[in-house]
Order: C-alpha cells, then structure tokens, then sequence
C-alpha cells in the first residue's frame, strides 16, 4: 500500500513541513557528491553507530539528531519526503510551526535512541528521517484516527486507488514494524531485513503517540468537516 493524499486540509501553509523536506533534499544532494570514501567517512560521523554510542558521555549523542537528515539513497529520501509532505501538514497545524519543529526533532532523537538500545552491539550505521516520520504518523494517529488515507494498491498490475480509515492504515502500518522489529531481533541484531532501522520506526511512533498531547497542550483544536471522515 502507498499512500496519495489524505482528506484532511491544512488551514496554514505548512512551512516547518517544507523546510524539513528542503533541508533533507540538500543534505542528500551534498551526499551524493562526496564520493564513496567521503560519504563513508559523513555517515559514520554523523549516522548513529549503535555500539559508539556511549550515554555517559554528551559528546557521542550528536548523531541521535543529525541522523535523521541523511538518506541512504533515492527511494529512501524520496519515500521519506512524500510520507512527510502528506502526514506533516496537518500535524504541524494542529500544533503549530515552532512546536512541530521541536516535536518532530525529539520524535527523531527518541526513534534513534530506541533503534540504539534495542541493538546495542550493532556497528551497522542507522540513518534517515523515518523515525522522525514514523513519530509524525503517531501523532497524526493520535489527532485524526477518523481521517481518510487515499492509498494505492496494485492489484494484478493495475492501479486501485481506495480510501481507508486512518487508524486502520496507520495501525496497520506499525503492527507490520513490530513485526518485523521482533523478527529482526532473533535474526541478526535487529537490523537484519532489509538493512531497515525497524526499532526506530517503532519508537518513533510511540514517542510520537505518548508525546501528541502535551505538545498540543493549550492549542485549540482544528474545526471539524464532516467530508473529510465521511466519504458521503
């Protein structure tokens, strides 16, 4: 399943969203230019290496925030980017530009951090945006379960586009990361299949669900528009 579009509108232009896209996009166009020893040198310095992480002292926690602006490669950053552009709008105008910024940092961090303590031992680079997405995606779980996901669903090579309720989309997607997450564990340290950061995908989103509510705490709540969870 891929999603298109969701049917939920944004009342402000959402201008955190666009940063983080823009800032991800040059950091990964700076990647792609380093050559390989270069870019093997920025993601070891600057992608979280499980096992050099050490939490009694600050000084390696950097990567736990500057992880999650590199990408390991097109499909990676442009899944990422697109997850981000449809999901972020509303979470950022439900919270705000500046808390959104602040929330989607801390999702990130928390996302690395469980990826972290889920396989300490890993030296296996883990970077992207996708614990930091997966933290907006728990938010917006949290905000607007009764929401449409417009989704693509190939069946037999031919498009099928159907709407499905954003609880059962979301939830969906994070019983397929748990499951996966569990699997990886027994197989090889937790990122086995794949190459993929499941633990931070799980964390992200859980931090995201945990941290919603305090971080729209004094907001008000968006109006509610019955077309956007009623498809009659």
């Amino acid at each position: 399943m891929f999603p298109i579009k969701d049917t939920i509108r944004s009342r402000s232009f959402p201008a955190v969203t666009w940063l983080l896209i823009l800032v991800n996009a040059a950091v990964f166009l700076f990647e792609i230019n380093l050559g390989p020893r270069g870019l093997n040198a920025f993601v070891q310095t600057f992608a979280i290496v499980p096992a050099r992480l050490d939490f009694a002292n600050p000084l390696t926690w950097g990567p736990l925030l500057t992880h999650m602006f590199l990408h390991g490669g097109w499909l990676h950053i442009i899944s990422n980017m697109w997850t981000l552009f449809i999901f972020g709008d509303n979470v950022e105008d439900r919270l705000g530009s500046f808390r959104f910024l602040v929330f989607y940092l801390m999702g990130g961090a928390l996302a690395g951090l469980a990826q972290a303590l889920l396989t300490p031992g890993s030296t296996v680079p883990a970077l992207g945006a996708s614990g930091a997405i997966a933290a907006v995606l728990g938010a917006y779980f949290f905000f607007f379960p009764h929401s449409r996901v417009i989704t693509f669903v190939p069946l037999f090579f031919l498009p099928w586009f159907v709407e499905i309720p954003a609880v059962i989309y979301l939830g969906f997607w994070f019983v397929s990361q748990l499951f996966s997450g569990v699997t990886s564990l027994a197989v090889a340290g937790g990122m086995a299949l794949g190459g993929v950061a499941w633990w931070a995908h799980i964390g992200g989103f859980v931090a995201g669900l945990i941290l919603a509510r305090p971080f729209a705490a004094g907001r008000r709540a968006r109006p509610f528009y019955l077309d956007e969870y009623y498809p009659w």
